[in-house]
C-alpha cells in the first residue's frame, strides 16, 4: 500500500510539473487578451493538494508578473508587440487553487485569487490619443486557432494585500497622484464588464482611514484612466493638524462617480472641534459640498461648498490646487496648496468668527453679519492666519460690545449725539445697537478697512484704519457727525457755555462735525478727539467731550 501511494505521489508531482508549462501559457495568453498587451511572468509553479473531501486540486503561484500598455500596429492593439516605457501592472505574488476537473468549452472555476504588492502605474492621457483600438479585429487575432483546446478561468473574486496606483500627469508643473490601498475586494467579474469593489484606503493628507465600495469598470483598453467608477465612501478621524494652522478631527462620507481620471464627488464633512491652532478656540464646523476632482494630480474645483461655523452658515466656490516647485535636487516637490474661493457669508453671527480668531473665551463683539468675499490662502510654511487674505465688503448689524466699558462709551455716544446727556442717569446703555459697513482688506494678520461707517442712534462715524489680528492693536482716525450740537450734546449750563462754539463744529447739516482717533487694542481702546484737524485754532472750551 505504502508503494502504491508512493508511485501514486511520483505520478502525480510529474503531472503537475508538466501542467505547469501548460497553465502558465494559458495565464499569460489570456492576460494578454485582456489588456491587449505584452505579458511577462518571472515564475508560475503548480502543486497538486488534496481537498477535505478527496478531490485533488491545483493549487498555483506565480511572482512577477507584468503588464505593458497596449502597443499600437497598423491601427490594432496586439498581444506581445514589443513597445517601449514602464509597465502598466506590476504584480509581486498571486495565487489561486482550482479543482482538478476540465470539460472542453466550460470555464475552470477559481473561488479567490490573492494577490499581493500590486502596483498600477497609469499613463497620462496624451500617452493614449494616438492610440486607435479595434476591438472587432483584436477579437479575431486573438482567438484560438481551430482545433486548439480552450482553456478559461472563471474567477468569483479577487483579494488583494498592499496595492498602490497612480495616476501619470502631462500637465506641467504638476505632480502624479498616488494613491495608497491597504487591502482591496473585487466580486462579481465578469469579461469586458464591470465588477463591484470594497476597499480600505489611507487619505495622505489629512491623515485618517477611508472606507469605499462601488463599483469599478469595464475595463478601458484604449486607455485605462477612461475605465468608470462609482461608488460610496466614509473618511474617519482625519487629523487637520497635518495642515499647519489649523487643527480639528475631520469626518465625512459621500458620493462620487466618473473615471479614475475625473471625479465628481458629493458628501458632507463634520469637526466638531476644528479651529485656528494659533488661537485654540473651538467651533463646530459642518459643510456639504459638490466637488469635481482631477484624479491625476489630486487638483480639486469646489461649487459649492454649503458650510456652517457654529451658529453661521456662509458658501463657497473656487478651487484648491497642488503647487509644485523643483527642489534642490533639480526634482519636482509639492509645497502645498494654494485655495482661491469666493464666499458669500448670508445668515452669521460676528461672534463666531471673532471667536475663532481670538484666544479668549469672550469674543469682543455681538451681531448679525454679512460678507461677500475673495479668499485666497498661497502655500507656504507660515501659519494659515498669517497667510490668509481677504477681499471683500461686510454689514454688521445689531452690534453690541461684550465690555461693559466699551459699550457704556458708545452708549453714552448715542444718547448726548441725540442731545439727551441727562437720560443718561436713568437709561442703560446695554442695550444700544451699533450698525457696521465697509469695505476691508486682509493680508499678513492685518485688516484694512478704508472706509467704515459706523452708527448708533444720534451719531455716525467715518473711520479708516487698520485692526491687528494678532494682539488686536487698534489704529484709525475719522469723523464723528452728530444730530445734536456740542452744547447739545453736553447739556445743562456747561452746555450753555459752549453755545458760542456750537458754530464752529457745524457742518452739512449735521448738529457737529467732530476729527476722531481709536486706538490701543481690543481690550483696552481708547478715544479721543484731533485737535490738529479741527479747522478752528480756538482753545479748547471746558466741559468740550473728549
Amino acid at each position: 500500500m505504502l508503494a502504491v501511494l508512493a508511485v501514486l505521489a511520483a505520478t502525480l508531482a510529474v503531472l503537475a510539473h508538466r501542467v505547469e508549462p501548460f497553465l502558465r501559457a494559458r495565464i499569460v495568453a489570456a492576460l494578454s487578451d485582456r489588456f491587449h498587451a505584452r505579458v511577462e511572468l518571472d515564475g508560475f509553479h503548480v502543486s497538486l493538494v488534496s481537498g477535505l473531501h478527496g478531490e485533488w486540486g491545483v493549487w498555483a503561484q506565480g511572482r512577477g508578473l507584468r503588464i505593458w500598455p497596449p502597443a499600437e500596429v497598423e491601427g490594432v492593439a496586439v498581444p506581445g508587440a514589443a513597445q517601449p516605457g514602464e509597465p502598466l501592472i506590476r504584480l509581486n505574488e498571486f495565487r489561486f487553487h482550482a479543482p482538478v476537473r476540465y470539460q472542453p468549452g466550460i470555464p475552470v472555476h477559481i473561488s479567490v485569487v490573492q494577490l499581493k504588492g500590486l502596483n498600477v502605474d497609469l499613463p497620462p492621457r496624451s500617452h493614449f490619443q494616438h492610440l486607435t483600438v479595434k476591438l472587432g479585429d483584436m477579437g479575431k487575432a486573438n482567438a484560438s486557432p481551430p482545433g486548439m483546446p480552450l482553456v478559461s478561468f472563471q474567477v468569483d473574486s479577487i483579494e488583494c494585500d498592499g496595492a498602490n496606483l497612480v495616476l501619470e500627469t502631462s500637465k506641467p508643473g504638476k505632480l502624479p497622484m498616488n494613491i495608497a490601498i491597504a487591502r482591496f475586494n473585487l466580486t462579481g467579474i465578469t469579461p469586458n464588464g464591470s465588477m463591484n469593489f470594497d476597499a480600505d484606503l489611507t487619505n495622505p493628507k489629512p491623515h485618517g482611514a477611508i472606507h469605499t465600495t462601488g463599483h469599478f469598470g469595464p475595463w478601458q483598453v484604449a486607455d485605462p484612466g477612461e475605465s468608470p467608477v462609482l461608488g460610496d465612501y466614509r473618511l474617519d478621524h482625519a487629523d487637520l493638524s497635518d495642515f499647519k494652522g489649523i487643527a480639528g478631527i475631520l469626518s465625512s462620507t459621500g458620493h462620487y462617480q466618473g473615471t479614475l481620471r475625473n471625479l465628481t464627488v458629493e458628501g458632507e464633512t463634520d469637526t466638531p472641534d476644528f479651529r485656528l491652532s494659533h488661537f485654540g478656540n473651538a467651533l463646530a464646523l459642518h459643510t456639504h459640498f459638490h466637488a469635481t476632482v482631477d484624479g491625476t494630480n489630486g487638483d480639486t474645483w469646489l461649487d459649492p461648498v454649503d458650510a456652517t461655523l457654529g451658529a453661521s452658515h456662509f458658501t463657497a466656490r473656487g478651487q484648491v490646487v497642488r503647487v509644485v516647485q523643483p527642489g534642490a535636487d533639480e526634482r519636482p516637490h509639492s509645497m502645498g496648496h494654494d485655495i482661491a474661493l469666493t464666499v458669500n457669508v448670508d445668515r452669521a453671527r460676528i461672534e463666531d468668527f471673532l471667536r475663532l480668531a481670538s484666544r479668549g473665551s469672550t469674543p469682543m463683539l455681538t451681531g448679525s453679519i454679512t460678507v461677500k468675499s475673495t479668499l485666497h490662502i498661497p502655500p507656504g510654511p507660515a501659519p494659515v492666519h498669517e497667510r490668509l487674505q481677504l477681499k471683500g465688503n461686510f454689514a454688521l448689524d445689531q452690534a453690541q460690545f461684550t465690555s461693559p466699558t466699551v459699550q457704556s462709551r458708545i452708549g453714552e455716544l448715542s444718547f448726548r449725539g441725540q442731545g439727551r446727556p441727562s437720560d443718561l442717569k436713568a437709561a442703560s446703555t446695554a442695550s444700544v445697537q451699533s450698525h457696521m459697513e465697509g469695505d476691508f482688506e486682509m493680508a499678513r494678520g492685518v485688516i484694512t478697512l478704508p472706509a467704515l461707517e459706523y452708527t448708533v442712534p444720534g451719531a455716525e462715524i467715518q473711520l479708516k484704519g487698520t485692526y491687528g489680528v494678532e494682539g488686536g492693536v487698534l489704529d484709525f482716525v475719522g469723523t464723528a457727525r452728530t444730530q445734536a450740537t456740542v452744547s447739545q450734546m453736553v447739556g445743562g449750563w456747561k452746555g450753555l457755555l459752549l453755545k458760542p462754539a456750537d458754530r464752529f463744529f457745524k457742518k452739512d447739516g449735521a448738529g457737529a462735525q467732530i476729527p476722531i482717533h481709536i486706538d490701543g487694542t481690543r481690550e483696552s481702546p481708547e478715544f479721543g478727539i484731533d485737535l490738529n484737524r479741527m479747522k478752528t485754532t480756538s482753545p479748547q472750551q471746558p466741559g468740550q467731550p473728549q
